[in-house]
This record gives structure tokens, C-alpha cells and sequence, in this order.
């Protein structure tokens, strides 16, 4: 029996010892630490020399950079997306351009020489490089203009941006550890740490932190390898360009005259005997008239002189809209075509010795011409500035769908930006509505004013109203503005004059603070929304309490004389 069992525990022990073998085996697979080190460069997406991985903020871009003779080159879309929108590239004549507050520098791919306005200077190494639809610009190059920090790191290529220098969140390795690729100790190694190194963490989970090394290592540490959390800020050297504007040192009482021929320019005595304290008059005297940047003119000198005999600066308009044949988005997108447009405009501008542009630049496809109107902005206003012109811009009110026309970038350049707080429900609309009503206007202005200071804002204010139908045979409900179409534009005297025919009773609407009437003939059921001089003084107030630079009306002739009485009372003009 004890031969049996001697027999039996040798097996048994051996059995136990190999299980003890494969349980030591599996607890020691799953709980001790991955050594083996990542392949970094596979990991940033590197496959070539040439390729250099984007790090911004802390945070890997998929936007890759490209190395060429020791420097490194970023793609124009990245660089116009994070880090200066000002730069411009028109790839359709393969020119880079970069406006400052008072130069216009131009470059040309695979050249190390560029122009600042007229004038030639070298930068030693190639500034901007194509690659197919690509364009890549010099780092070096890049920060001469723009708000950023960059260190280039080797084994592999990266380059770590910063444009975020306030309240960063950093830490440091406590003692020796590693940045692993994910969270786990069994993730690969990207970086071993030595004791007291400073990371920049980026986010703080449970038992691990998301973290970057000094030099551009991004990866996870466990949190007990971690100090605290201090706040730090860094040092940055750009400095802020400052822009200055020619403004008036009075309020803006503007009004804008339509012209369309130059015969009408005969009646200027006329029109302005008509009103009370304007200062500045905006005839529409000029139009985009081709493709290449050429303009046609009603513009009148006689017209300019009358005027100044009268104390009134003339702020001509520039259009877009009259010529359907021409196509603004090839102008402005063409280098070349927008540089005769710009010199177009100061040359009229001189011959007619106007005092200011108003460019009135409308129904702009965004997608197409966002960037290069803009650009046509800051160049213009370079000429002006140069030519001691005033320039103001006709803006729709803020919305998202104007978002492009960027307020706040034309208030750099632009002298005065023209809110053009009218025309709130139009033919295109979904329902009858307000032209202007007084908490769309104010709105409006609030919204501008996140952008633009208010000194250089003038708000636009309609002298007109639209009479909107509906057949009575499509008529279930008077209250309901849906399937409304407009029958005319009425200004304020032909308004005042359709309330009296009508003998319709007005109601005061405190929202759209104005009144509403509508009434009934045998066919149709009309309703308007009135301007009138209550509606006109109660915008004007915004004026005065936002302290804005002054108001423009569309259009003369459209008001009568209590309209001015009622303007001079509410701005206080004197």
C-alpha cells in the first residue's frame, strides 16, 4: 500500500508543481510590464525621411509636414487653419499673399525672394514649395507674422507647435517610468522618463494620464508616477499688430442716394435741400462690369463739388450686383483681377476727389469666395490708407450664413463697418414679416458688437416697407404670415399715404416696435409692417445707447421732411 501510494504522490507532485509552473507563468504574463519599446515613427504615421509629424498644443494633427533642406514646410490648410487665417494663397495664379497693417508681401512658389509692396527681399531659403494641389510654406517664413512657438525634434522628424501660452496644465515623473503608447502595462513603451521630468498633461483619467514629453512624446503614465497638477504659463515674443483708422470725430448721419444714371447726379441741390444735418452721402455710382476687374461709372465731379461746398463728405458705393453677366467670384479669387479692381476703385476715387468707399459687395457665394473677399478687403484698404480715402463695408446682419464675410477681420482694416439692419423678411422668405423689426435690429447690433468696436459701427436703417398679399381664396387664417408674397416697396410717404386711403387702424407691436396693419379688397389680404418715425427713433436709440458711430438710411427720397426732424432730435445732431 505504501508502494502504491509513493507510486501515486510522485506524479501528483509533479502535476502540482507543473500547474504551480503555468499559474507563476500566466501571473507573471499578465501583471508585469511590457518592455518592448514602439516604433515612434510608425505610430506618427512616418514613412519617408521627408515626412515631419504636426504636434499642436499637445494634441497629434493628422495634417503632416514636409522636410526640406533642414527646414521644416507646413501645409497652407493647417497653417490657415490654426495658425494665421491672414495668409492667402490663391491657387488658381499660384501666388502666397500676407497682408500686415500697412504692406502687401506676395511670393511665389520655389523663389527665396518675395515683395513687401514693391520691393524685394530675400529670405535665404525657399518660402513656399507645390506639391500637386498642395502647398507647403517655410516654418521660418510662417512666424514672422503669426503668434506661435515651435521646437523641431529628430528620430523621428516632428515638430511641436504652441499657440496656447496661458493656464496649461503640467505635472512631472516622480521617479523613473514610461509614456506607453495607451494606458496599460502592457501597452508599448514610446519614451522611458527620468525622475523630475515636466509633462504637459492633457487629460487625467482614473489610474492613467494622457501626457506629452518636452519634446513632443504623446502618450500615457500612470498616475502614481505623477506629481501634482501646477498651472503654468509660457513665454511668447510676437507682438500684436495695431491698426489704426481714419474716423470722423463727429456722428455718422449718412445717407445713401441711388443713382443710376448721370444725369441724376443734376438734382443733387434738390435732394439735399430735402434734408436736415447729414454729413456724409453715399451715391451708387459705381459696378463691377467684367470679369477682369473693370468697373462702370455714372460719377459725377460737379457732384462731389457741390457737396463739399455744403460740409458733406461723399462716400461713393462700389456694387457688385448690377452686371448679372459678371462673376464676382472669379474677380476677387484671381490675384490679378483683384488687384485691377483695387486699383479700378482709387482711381476713380482720385479722378472724382471722393472723400471714401463704400463697398456694397452682396449675395457672395461663401464657399467659393469667403477667403479672397476678405483678402480684396485688406488689400483695398491699403490703397485707401494710402490715398487718405475712407473705407466702410456694407455687411448683412450676423448670421451664420454670412459668418464668411468675417466682421471682425474687415474691422482690422476696414474703417467703418455699414450693418445693414434691414431686409429681415424678403421675397425669399418663408412667411410675411418685418422689414426691420426693432429686436431683430438690436439683436444684430449685439451680435456685431462681440466683433467690431462700436465706434466703428454705423447701423443701417430702412426708410421703406413692404405691402405682402395673399389671395383671400387661400386664406384660412389672418393670423398666419405663411404663403404671402410682396406686392411693392413702399417708403415712408407712400406708407403714411396707403394707412389714409386704407383708413385702416393701426396697431403698435412692442416687439417689432412699430406698427402693423393689415386689411381687405375683393381680391387679396394684405398686411404691412410700417416704418414710420416712432420705428425709425426707437432703432436710433440703439445708436445712442450702444454708442455706435452714427446711422445710414436707404434711400433718399424715400423720407419727407419730419423724417430728419425726428433723426436730428434722436441722434442729437447739431
Amino acid at each position: 500500500m505504501k508502494k502504491i501510494m509513493s507510486k501515486l504522490l510522485i506524479p501528483c507532485a509533479i502535476i502540482f508543481l507543473l500547474v504551480c509552473i503555468f499559474i507563476g507563468i500566466f501571473l507573471y504574463k499578465h501583471f508585469s510590464p511590457n518592455n518592448a519599446h514602439a516604433d515612434i515613427s510608425k505610430n506618427y504615421g512616418l514613412i519617408t525621411d521627408e515626412q515631419v509629424a504636426v504636434i499642436l498644443n499637445a494634441n497629434f494633427e493628422e495634417s503632416q509636414g514636409t522636410l526640406i533642406d533642414g527646414d521644416v514646410y507646413l501645409n497652407y490648410k493647417f497653417i490657415h487653419k490654426n495658425l494665421n487665417s491672414r495668409l492667402y494663397w490663391d491657387s488658381n495664379e499660384n501666388k502666397l499673399l500676407y497682408t500686415t497693417n500697412k504692406d502687401l508681401i506676395m511670393v511665389s512658389p520655389d523663389s527665396s525672394n518675395y515683395l513687401v509692396n514693391r520691393t524685394n527681399t530675400n529670405f535665404n531659403k525657399k518660402i513656399v514649395v507645390t506639391s500637386g494641389d498642395n502647398c507647403y510654406i517655410n516654418v521660418n517664413f510662417i512666424k514672422k507674422f503669426s503668434n506661435f512657438d515651435y521646437k523641431f525634434y529628430k528620430n523621428p522628424s516632428r515638430i511641436v507647435l504652441t499657440t496656447e501660452f496661458k493656464n496649461l496644465d503640467y505635472c512631472s515623473s516622480e521617479k523613473s517610468t514610461q509614456i506607453r503608447v495607451l494606458g496599460g502595462i502592457k501597452s508599448p513603451i514610446l519614451k522611458d522618463l527620468n525622475s523630475g521630468e515636466s509633462l504637459r498633461l492633457i487629460k487625467k483619467y482614473d489610474n492613467w494620464s494622457k501626457v506629452m514629453s518636452s519634446d513632443g512624446i504623446i502618450g500615457y503614465v500612470k498616475n502614481s508616477a505623477l506629481s501634482d497638477v501646477t498651472k503654468k504659463d509660457l513665454k511668447t515674443n510676437f507682438k500684436k499688430e495695431h491698426f489704426t483708422h481714419k474716423l470722423l470725430n463727429s456722428t455718422i448721419n449718412m445717407a445713401w442716394h441711388q443713382v443710376t444714371s448721370p444725369a441724376a447726379n443734376s438734382k443733387i441741390s434738390s435732394v439735399l435741400a430735402s434734408t436736415k444735418k447729414v454729413n456724409v452721402i453715399s451715391p451708387t455710382w459705381f459696378s463691377l462690369n467684367d470679369n477682369n476687374g473693370n468697373l462702370k461709372s455714372v460719377a459725377s465731379i460737379d457732384y462731389v463739388n457741390y457737396c463739399h461746398k455744403q460740409n458733406i463728405q461723399v462716400w461713393a458705393l462700389y456694387s457688385n450686383i448690377e452686371n448679372k453677366n459678371v462673376d464676382t467670384s472669379y474677380v476677387l479669387t484671381h490675384t490679378s483681377t483683384r488687384h485691377n479692381l483695387v486699383n479700378q476703385i482709387i482711381s476713380q476715387a482720385i479722378q472724382y476727389n471722393i472723400d471714401g468707399i463704400n463697398l456694397d459687395f452682396e449675395s457672395l457665394n461663401g464657399s467659393k469666395v469667403g477667403d479672397s473677399y476678405i483678402q480684396f478687403v485688406r488689400e483695398l484698404s491699403l490703397k485707401c490708407k494710402d490715398n487718405h480715402l475712407i473705407l466702410s463695408v456694407d455687411n448683412y446682419t450676423p448670421a451664420n450664413y454670412t459668418r464668411f464675410y468675417n466682421i471682425k477681420e474687415q474691422a482690422n482694416f476696414a474703417d467703418y463697418i455699414c450693418i445693414m439692419a434691414y431686409d429681415e423678411h424678403t421675397s425669399g422668405s418663408p412667411s410675411a414679416g418685418s422689414t426691420a423689426s426693432y429686436s431683430w435690429v438690436k439683436s444684430g447690433i449685439e451680435k456685431t458688437l462681440n466683433d467690431v468696436p462700436s465706434n466703428q459701427v454705423i447701423m443701417g436703417i430702412p426708410f421703406y416697407s413692404r405691402l405682402w398679399f395673399k389671395p383671400l381664396s387661400n386664406v384660412n387664417d389672418s393670423s398666419d404670415n405663411n404663403g404671402y408674397k410682396i406686392k411693392s416697396t413702399l417708403g415712408l410717404v407712400a406708407m403714411s399715404k396707403l394707412v389714409t386711403d386704407t383708413k385702416t387702424t393701426k396697431k403698435w407691436l412692442s416687439d417689432e416696435g412699430q406698427y402693423y396693419i393689415q386689411y381687405k379688397d375683393n381680391e387679396n389680404l394684405y398686411k404691412v409692417w410700417i416704418e414710420d418715425n416712432k420705428s425709425i427713433s426707437k432703432k436710433l436709440n440703439i445708436v445712442n445707447k450702444k454708442k455706435l458711430a452714427g446711422a445710414a438710411y436707404w434711400k433718399l427720397g424715400f423720407e419727407d421732411q419730419s423724417t430728419w426732424d425726428t433723426i436730428v432730435k434722436t441722434l442729437k445732431l447739431k
